[in-house]
Protein backbone atom coordinates (compact mmCIF):
# COMPACT_ATOMS: atom_id res chain seq x y z
CA UNK A 1 0.00 0.00 0.00
CA UNK A 2 1.50 3.26 -0.68
CA UNK A 3 -1.61 5.42 -1.98
CA UNK A 4 -2.88 6.84 1.29
CA UNK A 5 -5.89 8.63 -0.70
CA UNK A 6 -6.88 4.73 -1.96
CA UNK A 7 -9.12 2.95 -0.09
CA UNK A 8 -7.33 1.46 3.26
CA UNK A 9 -7.61 -2.36 3.78
CA UNK A 10 -6.98 -3.33 7.19
CA UNK A 11 -5.19 -6.70 6.77
CA UNK A 12 -2.93 -4.74 4.71
CA UNK A 13 -2.64 -1.75 7.63
CA UNK A 14 -2.29 -4.43 10.41
CA UNK A 15 0.78 -6.55 8.64
CA UNK A 16 2.53 -2.48 7.89
CA UNK A 17 2.51 -1.76 11.57
CA UNK A 18 3.35 -4.85 12.31
CA UNK A 19 6.56 -4.93 9.96
CA UNK A 20 7.13 -1.68 11.96
CA UNK A 21 6.22 -2.97 15.29
CA UNK A 22 10.13 -3.60 16.23
CA UNK A 23 11.87 -0.56 15.71
CA UNK A 24 8.56 1.57 15.68
CA UNK A 25 9.52 3.70 19.04
CA UNK A 26 13.02 4.79 18.24
CA UNK A 27 11.91 5.41 14.68
CA UNK A 28 9.14 7.73 15.33
CA UNK A 29 11.99 9.28 17.99
CA UNK A 30 14.18 10.19 15.16
CA UNK A 31 11.38 11.50 12.81
CA UNK A 32 10.11 13.59 15.10
CA UNK A 33 13.07 14.97 16.41
CA UNK A 34 12.56 13.87 19.90
CA UNK A 35 9.07 16.01 19.83
CA UNK A 36 6.74 13.03 20.77
CA UNK A 37 7.68 12.80 24.17
CA UNK A 38 6.56 16.23 24.81
CA UNK A 39 3.01 15.64 22.68
CA UNK A 40 2.75 12.56 24.87
CA UNK A 41 3.23 14.45 27.93
CA UNK A 42 1.04 17.11 26.77
CA UNK A 43 -2.08 14.27 25.83
CA UNK A 44 -1.50 12.97 29.26
CA UNK A 45 -2.01 16.53 31.00
CA UNK A 46 -4.98 16.59 28.67
CA UNK A 47 -6.66 13.50 29.59
CA UNK A 48 -6.24 13.96 33.45
CA UNK A 49 -6.55 10.66 34.82
CA UNK A 50 -7.36 10.54 37.95
CA UNK A 51 -6.53 7.17 40.80
CA UNK A 52 -9.25 4.80 39.56
CA UNK A 53 -10.71 6.14 35.95
CA UNK A 54 -10.73 3.65 33.51
CA UNK A 55 -8.94 4.66 30.59
CA UNK A 56 -8.99 3.68 26.90
CA UNK A 57 -5.88 3.84 24.86
CA UNK A 58 -6.75 2.81 21.46
CA UNK A 59 -3.93 3.05 18.95
CA UNK A 60 -1.25 2.10 22.03
CA UNK A 61 0.80 0.05 19.86
CA UNK A 62 3.92 -1.08 22.13
CA UNK A 63 2.30 0.80 25.27
CA UNK A 64 4.44 3.80 25.11
CA UNK A 65 1.62 6.23 25.31
CA UNK A 66 -0.46 4.17 27.99
CA UNK A 67 2.35 3.67 30.90
CA UNK A 68 1.98 7.57 31.69
CA UNK A 69 -1.48 6.57 32.54
CA UNK A 70 -0.97 3.99 34.84
CA UNK A 71 1.69 6.24 36.28
CA UNK A 72 -0.77 8.24 37.15
CA UNK A 73 -2.59 5.54 39.12
CA UNK A 74 -5.33 4.91 36.32
CA UNK A 75 -6.62 1.78 34.78
CA UNK A 76 -5.11 1.87 31.48
CA UNK A 77 -6.17 -0.67 28.32
CA UNK A 78 -3.77 -0.37 25.59
CA UNK A 79 -5.85 -1.39 22.63
CA UNK A 80 -4.07 -2.18 19.09
CA UNK A 81 -5.05 -4.18 16.05
CA UNK A 82 -1.43 -4.64 14.95
CA UNK A 83 -0.25 -8.41 16.69
CA UNK A 84 3.32 -7.52 16.00
CA UNK A 85 2.46 -3.83 18.07
CA UNK A 86 0.94 -5.93 20.92
CA UNK A 87 4.15 -8.77 21.10
CA UNK A 88 6.73 -5.93 21.38
CA UNK A 89 4.42 -4.10 24.00
CA UNK A 90 3.68 -7.52 25.72
CA UNK A 91 7.64 -8.31 26.10
CA UNK A 92 8.39 -4.87 27.66
CA UNK A 93 5.55 -3.89 29.51
CA UNK A 94 4.13 -7.23 30.96
CA UNK A 95 2.31 -5.32 33.83
CA UNK A 96 0.30 -3.94 31.16
CA UNK A 97 -3.06 -5.48 30.10
CA UNK A 98 -2.82 -5.21 26.31
CA UNK A 99 -5.52 -6.01 24.25
CA UNK A 100 -6.16 -6.56 20.74
CA UNK A 101 -8.87 -4.98 18.97
CA UNK A 102 -10.31 -2.82 15.72
CA UNK A 103 -11.13 0.39 16.14
CA UNK A 104 -14.52 0.08 14.24
CA UNK A 105 -15.86 -2.75 16.59
CA UNK A 106 -14.04 -2.28 19.72
CA UNK A 107 -14.52 -4.95 22.09
CA UNK A 108 -15.95 -3.34 25.25
CA UNK A 109 -19.64 -2.52 26.24
CA UNK A 110 -21.21 0.63 26.04
CA UNK A 111 -20.40 3.05 28.86
CA UNK A 112 -16.99 1.76 29.91
CA UNK A 113 -14.33 4.34 29.94
CA UNK A 114 -13.86 7.70 31.97
CA UNK A 115 -11.51 8.70 29.30
CA UNK A 116 -11.09 7.35 25.84
CA UNK A 117 -7.78 8.64 23.81
CA UNK A 118 -6.10 7.92 20.61
CA UNK A 119 -2.58 9.69 18.98
CA UNK A 120 -1.47 9.13 15.46
CA UNK A 121 -3.62 6.20 14.98
CA UNK A 122 -7.49 7.54 14.05
CA UNK A 123 -5.84 8.10 10.32
CA UNK A 124 -5.60 4.57 10.12
CA UNK A 125 -8.42 3.31 10.72
CA UNK A 126 -9.75 1.78 7.86
CA UNK A 127 -12.97 4.20 8.49
CA UNK A 128 -12.10 7.12 11.10
CA UNK A 129 -15.72 8.16 11.67
CA UNK A 130 -16.57 4.67 12.76
CA UNK A 131 -14.05 4.70 14.92
CA UNK A 132 -15.44 8.51 16.58
CA UNK A 133 -18.79 6.62 17.34
CA UNK A 134 -16.61 3.76 18.50
CA UNK A 135 -14.76 5.52 21.18
CA UNK A 136 -18.34 7.61 21.80
CA UNK A 137 -20.03 4.26 22.76
CA UNK A 138 -17.57 3.36 25.12
CA UNK A 139 -17.26 6.41 26.87
CA UNK A 140 -19.21 7.15 29.78
CA UNK A 141 -21.91 9.61 29.80
CA UNK A 142 -19.59 13.20 30.91
CA UNK A 143 -16.14 10.94 30.11
CA UNK A 144 -13.60 12.55 28.06
CA UNK A 145 -11.97 11.92 24.24
CA UNK A 146 -8.42 13.41 23.31
CA UNK A 147 -7.01 12.80 19.74
CA UNK A 148 -3.71 13.42 19.01
CA UNK A 149 -3.03 13.61 15.14
CA UNK A 150 -0.67 15.25 12.66
CA UNK A 151 -2.26 18.31 10.99
CA UNK A 152 -1.83 21.46 9.16
CA UNK A 153 0.81 24.04 9.71
CA UNK A 154 -0.83 27.28 10.58
CA UNK A 155 2.11 29.01 8.89
CA UNK A 156 1.83 28.96 5.19
CA UNK A 157 5.90 29.10 4.47
CA UNK A 158 6.50 26.46 6.92
CA UNK A 159 3.42 24.64 6.16
CA UNK A 160 5.41 24.19 2.34
CA UNK A 161 8.73 23.18 3.64
CA UNK A 162 6.75 20.69 5.94
CA UNK A 163 4.95 19.12 3.20
CA UNK A 164 8.63 18.53 1.66
CA UNK A 165 10.09 16.63 4.99
CA UNK A 166 6.96 14.94 4.84
CA UNK A 167 7.58 13.08 1.32
CA UNK A 168 11.31 14.02 0.72
CA UNK A 169 13.28 13.50 4.36
CA UNK A 170 10.48 11.79 6.24
CA UNK A 171 11.26 8.17 3.76
CA UNK A 172 14.90 9.00 3.30
CA UNK A 173 15.42 9.07 7.30
CA UNK A 174 13.14 6.51 7.87
CA UNK A 175 15.13 4.04 5.20
CA UNK A 176 18.31 4.38 8.06
CA UNK A 177 16.49 3.68 10.93
CA UNK A 178 13.32 1.40 10.41
CA UNK A 179 12.58 -2.21 10.53
CA UNK A 180 10.17 -1.23 7.10
CA UNK A 181 10.93 1.66 5.58
CA UNK A 182 8.49 1.44 2.73
CA UNK A 183 5.79 1.81 5.21
CA UNK A 184 6.88 5.72 6.20
CA UNK A 185 5.95 6.40 2.45
CA UNK A 186 2.21 5.43 3.27
CA UNK A 187 2.48 7.24 6.60
CA UNK A 188 3.79 10.23 5.08
CA UNK A 189 1.37 10.50 2.21
CA UNK A 190 -1.68 9.87 4.97
CA UNK A 191 -0.63 12.89 6.97
CA UNK A 192 -0.85 14.99 3.96
CA UNK A 193 -4.08 13.75 3.23
CA UNK A 194 -5.68 14.17 6.66
CA UNK A 195 -8.05 16.84 7.22
CA UNK A 196 -7.30 19.96 8.90
CA UNK A 197 -7.87 21.12 12.72
CA UNK A 198 -11.29 22.67 11.73
CA UNK A 199 -12.66 19.30 9.93
CA UNK A 200 -11.16 17.03 12.36
CA UNK A 201 -13.00 19.17 15.23
CA UNK A 202 -16.53 18.61 12.65
CA UNK A 203 -16.07 15.24 12.25
CA UNK A 204 -15.78 14.52 15.91
CA UNK A 205 -18.79 16.75 16.07
CA UNK A 206 -20.64 14.72 13.54
CA UNK A 207 -20.03 11.67 15.75
CA UNK A 208 -21.81 13.11 18.44
CA UNK A 209 -18.81 14.59 20.65
CA UNK A 210 -19.57 17.47 22.50
CA UNK A 211 -17.64 20.73 23.60
CA UNK A 212 -14.98 20.03 20.72
CA UNK A 213 -11.93 22.42 20.75
CA UNK A 214 -8.35 21.61 19.51
CA UNK A 215 -5.17 23.27 20.67
CA UNK A 216 -1.68 23.16 18.06
CA UNK A 217 1.12 22.12 19.01
CA UNK A 218 4.64 22.79 17.38
CA UNK A 219 3.01 25.16 14.87
CA UNK A 220 0.32 23.03 13.89
CA UNK A 221 1.96 20.01 12.67
CA UNK A 222 0.05 18.16 15.58
CA UNK A 223 -3.45 18.95 16.96
CA UNK A 224 -4.88 18.22 20.36
CA UNK A 225 -8.73 17.58 19.92
CA UNK A 226 -10.88 17.43 22.65
CA UNK A 227 -14.19 16.60 24.00
CA UNK A 228 -16.98 15.35 25.95
CA UNK A 229 -19.49 12.80 25.83
CA UNK A 230 -23.22 14.39 26.49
Amino acid sequence: MTRADLEKKPAEVQAMFDDVAARYDITNDVLSLGQDRRWRKIVLDAVDPKPGELVLDLAAGTGTSSQPFADRGATVLPCDFSVGMLAVGKRAKPHLPFVAGDGTKLPFADNTFDAVTISFGLRNIVDPDAGLRELLRVTKPGGRVVVCEFSSPTWSPFRTVYIEYLMKALPAVARAVSSSPDAYVYLAESIRAWPDQAGLAARLQKAGWGTVKWRNLSGGIVALHHGTKP
